[in-house]
């Protein structure tokens, strides 16, 4: 989109500057690292966890992967990666340093800290090299990213051939009915529990206002496609309030 001559892209509902967006969900991530494995439990009453668990399920991690996951602050999936995986090792990269302090923590606390890398970067801009990684992991951050675009073609570039991407990201619900008793739930509850358990209303809302910006399932798989993934399917999650996609660097 172009406004007075600028590219614009949106910020929930909000339309801003594409030079904004990074710096404005930078500070939605800043104010809300503290509290953001507490809401994730409140918010889907635990059921991420789940979806998760599901991620990897269907990734069925290998021992001696170097796994990247993007957007990954507190280190969810790459915890449950180097479980799963003997002999493998991970980086996180997070834009937003207060989740990344937040995950280095959990780390050492639960013992993964020689095989985990924390780096500070920008999911369109990666700090890495060519065909670095075996697997690319992002777990709801890709909605966040001011180009979604640019972004998957980085996943693309930093991927060995073989190499695989996993997105995990909320989406879009089949059925008109089930999509609104969802939104009612999503624009009605959430924010104040975020005010209630974060101090932070105003966050919560753009989470939930970026998730009906997102691409519905379909749209989303042209976009992998589009960044030269091949082999491209997705799964619905809880009827598809989450859904899972992934893609082949062939």
């Amino acid at each position: 989109m172009t406004q007075d001559g600028k590219s614009t892209t949106h910020f929930g509902f909000q339309t801003v500057d594409e030079d904004q967006k990074a710096g404005m969900v930078h500070g939605v991530f800043s104010s809300v690292a503290s509290k953001y494995d507490v809401m994730n439990d409140a918010m889907s009453m635990g059921v991420h966890r789940i979806w998760k668990d599901a991620m990897l399920d269907w990734l069925a991690p290998r021992a001696g992967q170097r796994l990247l996951d993007v957007a990954g602050g507190t280190g969810d999936i790459a915890f449950r990666f180097l479980t799963r995986a003997p002999e493998a090792s991970a980086v996180v990269c997070d834009m937003t340093e207060g989740m990344l302090v937040a995950g280095r923590g959990r780390a050492e606390a639960e013992g993964f800290s020689d095989r985990l890398d924390w780096v500070a970067g920008d999911a369109m801009a990666l700090p890495f090299e060519d065909a670095t990684f075996d697997v690319y992991t992002i777990s709801f951050g890709i909605r966040n990213v001011t180009r979604i675009g640019d972004a998957l073609r980085e996943a693309f570039r930093v991927l060995r051939p073989g190499g695989r991407l996993m997105v995990l990201e909320f989406s879009q619900l089949p059925n008109p009915l089930m999509q609104k008793a969802y939104d009612l739930y999503s624009f009605n509850v959430i924010p104040r529990m975020g005010q209630a358990i974060a101090g932070d209303r105003d966050s919560y809302q753009y989470l939930v206002e970026s998730i009906r910006q997102f691409p519905d399932q379909d749209r989303f798989a042209g976009m992998i496609v589009d960044a030269g993934f091949g082999n491209v399917k997705y799964r619905n999650l809880s009827f598809g309030i989450a859904a899972l996609h992934s893609g082949w660097k062939l």
